[in-house]
């Protein structure tokens, strides 16, 4: 097929994580068909990291293919861990080497933003109706769940997440926790927030879409409600797919395609002495060791430390170098 002409916008891949959820799939697809639905005069692609085809370089070569010359890369992940800073760049800057008439730009991740915010306050208020009429929030502990990374710039991103849900919404006491690799965990978060003596508690998984993390959230909550039956414990939905999701991958769109796309510098392990994390100041930017194809390696969640940093120290997400 003949290259893409210049003055045609370029094509824009989506970049999910993947899972083995079937559910969790089907819910990134449709978030990719309501993208397309918003970009009718685009071409958008739906990509996956790892468990699910096509995989990030298939989806890479299938454009190419194409005719596609410009790539638009728009990462569909929360926060800028680990998967943000080092393997996505890593594959994108390793396709781009090998095919220098490709310009890639990468867009960032949805981090904290208000719309987001709005759909969390939707979702905790759907499963507030649980409670019965007599519900107060001031009374009501809220628990806000998050995936957990090694690198702290992230986690702290959960935490303030927490503290405008609590101001905003009025609980009377909110909680951070995490589901894997930063503390505390779920299970230790519920039973120290137990000593406080709230009756009433809403758990919010701030998520994207179903997988693993989403039923751990469940299967830990039943858990600590089968310890204390005494307490009314409820699992808020995730945050799904929602007209204010794709609003807000529209905006990313555009902050990447005008450069305007910026990481958080000032507390990059990567960048910056960060406490407990200066060993990985200016460490060169690699991916898993792992195999990125469909393999199924036990997991689906955000990856601990494996020792790597990322090249781009400006963080302003541009395009990625061979």
């Amino acid at each position: 097929m003949m290259a893409q002409s210049l003055s045609s916008p370029p094509a824009v891949l989506l970049i999910g994580h993947g899972t083995r959820i079937a559910a969790g799939v089907a819910e990134f697809r449709e978030l990719a068909d309501r993208l397309q639905q918003a970009l009718p005069d685009r071409t958008c692609l739906a990509g996956f990291l790892e468990l699910v085809a096509p995989n990030l370089p298939e989806a890479l070569e299938a454009l190419r293919l194409q005719g596609f010359r410009r790539i638009t890369a728009l990462p569909a992940l929360l926060m800028a861990a680990g998967h943000v800073k080092n393997d996505i760049p890593a594959l994108l800057n390793d396709f781009q080497s090998q095919h220098p008439d490709l310009k890639i730009t990468f867009g960032a991740d949805l981090g904290i933003h208000a719309n987001l915010l709005q759909i969390a306050r939707e979702r905790i208020e759907s499963i507030e109706a649980e409670f019965g009429p007599d519900h107060r929030r001031g009374d009501t502990l809220l628990m806000v769940i998050g995936r957990g990374s090694s690198d702290p710039d992230a986690n702290s991103n959960i935490s303030k997440i927490t503290r405008m849900l609590w101001e905003g919404m009025g609980f009377g006491w909110a909680e951070t926790a995490y589901t894997a690799v930063a503390a505390p965990l779920m299970a230790d978060a519920l039973e120290r927030a137990h000593r406080l003596g709230f009756a009433r508690v809403v758990v919010f998984p701030y998520l994207l879409f179903a997988g693993r993390l989403a039923e751990q959230v469940r299967a830990t909550v039943a858990a600590y409600q089968a310890a204390h039956p005494e307490v009314r414990a409820v699992v808020a939905p995730y945050l799904n797919n929602h007209p204010l999701l794709v609003q807000t991958f529209l905006e990313r769109l555009l902050e990447a395609e005008a450069g305007q796309g910026h990481m958080n510098c000032q507390f990059c392990p990567y960048r910056a002495p960060i406490v407990g994390r200066e060993h990985w100041q200016g460490a060169p930017q690699t991916g898993h060791a792992h195999d990125r194809g469909h393999h199924d390696h036990g997991h689906d969640h955000e990856h601990p430390d494996h020792g790597h940093g990322h090249e781009h120290h400006d963080h302003s997400y541009p395009t990625p170098r061979g």
